[in-house]
């Protein structure tokens, strides 16, 4: 072989290389999309829970879960999943509710309970108002009464016909 031979099998090889790792090299250039799945929870949803709260308020509050036992129709599963684009981090998060005699009686998963949790939706107490937050709110009155657009007087207005 000569030198020409060998030296143009070098930059072969070279450029081979540098393209098959380009693909890593420029993978920030390429668009990844984010893959939400599941039951997005926010925790002030999680907070409304009480214990003792029926099948039909637990679902009002949550929405339909992912996934309810098909053996036991008591366990309910909401599941959520999330893989980031850019970086590819997961984050999982997971609420079990187990449910007796179509009540509330446990709540496992990754998401903190209010501490009220355990105080029955009947015997909780909404938060008391002031009374002087309790006037009606009145929109602001226009200080002049005359209206927002006048019309031109004098001229006629176009008759609209109808087919």
């Amino acid at each position: 072989m000569t030198i020409k031979n060998k030296s143009l099998t070098f930059v072969g090889a070279m450029a081979l290389s540098i393209t098959l790792s380009g693909c890593s090299v420029f993978d920030w250039l390429i668009y990844k999309p984010d893959i939400p799945q599941g039951n997005y929870m926010e925790p002030q949803q999680v907070e409304q829970l009480r214990i003792a709260m029926t099948k039909e308020q637990a679902e009002y509050i949550l929405g339909r879960p992912v996934l309810r036992d098909s053996f036991a129709d008591d366990t309910w599963y909401y599941v959520y999943h999330y893989k980031n684009g850019r970086n590819a981090k997961i984050t999982h998060k997971e609420l079990v509710l187990r449910f007796e005699a179509d009540k509330l009686v446990k709540v496992d998963g990754d998401y903190e309970l209010s501490a009220e949790f355990y105080t029955p939706l009947e015997q909780s107490k909404l938060p008391m108002a002031n009374p002087k937050d309790l006037q009606p709110q009145v929109p602001e009155q226009r200080p002049e009464k005359k209206p927002l657009v006048e019309e031109e007087s004098g001229q006629p207005q176009a008759q609209k016909k109808f087919d």
